[in-house]
């Protein structure tokens, strides 16, 4: 594997996402939140005067990539350097609020294709009574159970629950679970894993760190979705947040999985914008 160099009723939430935007304070953290977890993917990753970028190697375009610019003064340079480091992988370059805001605009000039805008919701974290009953709310069955997951068989099967539902080749599996096992950033992490009969069928990951609760991989397996596990899977980060005093959770919700979020009180914050660089 190569290592990365840093180069130089409904909610209606618009009212709360222009008042978040006033106090950089929480946004700040998100997205401080947000490189930590994706650059944790590279063990040599380092925040540059430039760019920060991350190379885990996996030939999978979600752990590697670009994080945050700067600034665009010099957009032909940077796009040229990582497109050096990260020849011969699928990458994305994520533009959120903690780049300059003609970040998009530079990346098209030099060749970049917007792929995707992602929302990016978060919620404060009071007190537990304001979290739903995943049982009473969505039918969860009684015996599911959702457990912390440290090493071992249960962090195999936790990655190969997220990766397939990915859609990420088996092939690449040893590495995502050594990678998971060794990050520089474990402790500020909790693994959860939905159990059912025995077997993981669900599982998401959630990093503690600048205040923040970043809830990430949140993924069930096919044949037990619309069962209610997503959301016990949820309480439970939520749960694992305030235990960790953490002051509010945030996540990149997917359209699947936007409508379950703000029934939890999650409202948007902000975005990315996903770019990708042709060959």
């Amino acid at each position: 594997m190569h290592s990365a160099r840093a180069i130089g009723a409904p909610h209606d939430d618009r009212t709360q996402t222009r008042d978040t935007a006033l106090d950089p304070g929480p946004m700040a953290s998100v997205f401080a939140n947000f490189r930590q977890y994706l650059m944790g993917w590279d063990a040599e990753a380092h925040p540059g005067p430039e760019v920060d970028q991350f190379r885990s190697g996996l030939a999978t375009p979600q752990f590697n990539g670009v994080v945050r610019v700067r600034s665009t003064s010099a957009t032909g340079t940077a796009v040229a350097a990582v497109r050096r480091d990260l020849e011969g992988l699928p990458w994305w370059w994520w533009v959120g609020p903690d780049s300059p805001g003609d970040t998009a605009d530079a990346l098209r000039r030099h060749g970049g294709q917007e792929l995707a805008v992602l929302p990016v919701l978060a919620r404060p974290l009071g007190h537990p009574a304001e979290m739903l009953d995943p049982a009473g709310q969505d039918g969860a069955r009684a015996d599911l159970r959702v457990e912390t997951v440290r090493d071992g068989e249960r962090l195999t099967e936790l990655v190969r629950t997220y990766r397939t539902s990915m859609g990420i080749a088996s092939g690449l599996e040893p590495e995502m679970v050594r990678i998971e096992s060794q990050r520089e950033d474990n402790a500020d992490i909790v693994r959860l894993a939905a159990v059912l009969d025995g077997r993981v069928v669900g599982s998401t990951v959630v990093i503690n760190a600048h205040e923040v609760a970043g809830i990430f991989l949140v993924h069930v397996a096919e044949a037990h979705r619309r069962r209610g596990i997503g959301a016990a899977l949820t309480v439970a980060a939520l749960r694992s947040a305030q235990e960790r005093g953490m002051r509010s959770a945030a996540l990149v919700a997917s359209p699947a999985g936007e409508p379950l979020y703000r029934r939890f009180g999650f409202t948007t914050l902000s975005e990315y914008r996903l770019f990708t660089f042709p060959a």
